[in-house]
């Protein structure tokens, strides 16, 4: 199992950032590896949604579907992968400093690469590409909650 952990300080209240973060649909607008999501439930948000998300890296695509399996407004939303890659994602904000103006936003992914497709190899020789490309992700995330 490959492990990314991922901290950005964002200059915006844990609301704003959440707004943004909670928009399942917009993820695709900051998500540099996401091409579109489909949604396979009735619910757009909260534990239970489903989607599907068309995910490319390079020349790899694949689909990633997702479940979300932990909303707590305003402070953390969690999804199983389900796909090809299998695992645990969690997105988990926090008020920095004591004004509640900022927002510790932590990204944290647990993933199973397919024994064919490498297994723990995969994962190794994946995670600084994953990580890179993540780290931007949250900096366009953050960029989306800051903006007026």
């Amino acid at each position: 199992m490959a492990r990314f952990r991922m901290s950005t300080l964002v200059d915006a209240p844990p609301t704003a950032v959440w707004r943004e973060l909670a928009d399942i649909a917009s993820h695709v607008e900051w998500m540099a590896d996401a091409e579109s999501i489909e949604f396979t439930s009735e619910q757009r948000r909260g534990v239970g949604t489903t989607f599907d998300c068309a995910t490319r890296i390079g020349p790899l695509r694949t689909v990633d579907r997702m479940e979300v399996t932990r909303w707590d407004d305003g402070r953390e939303m969690g999804v199983r992968h389900v796909g090809l890659v299998r695992g645990e994602g969690v997105f988990t904000l926090r008020p920095a400093g004591d004004d509640g103006g900022s927002t510790r936003l932590d990204w944290t992914e647990r993933l199973r690469f397919p024994w064919y497709l490498g297994g723990p190899v995969a994962g190794f020789v994946a995670g600084p590409v994953l990580r890179h490309i993540w780290r931007d992700n949250l900096r366009r995330l953050a960029a989306r909650a800051t903006r007026p």
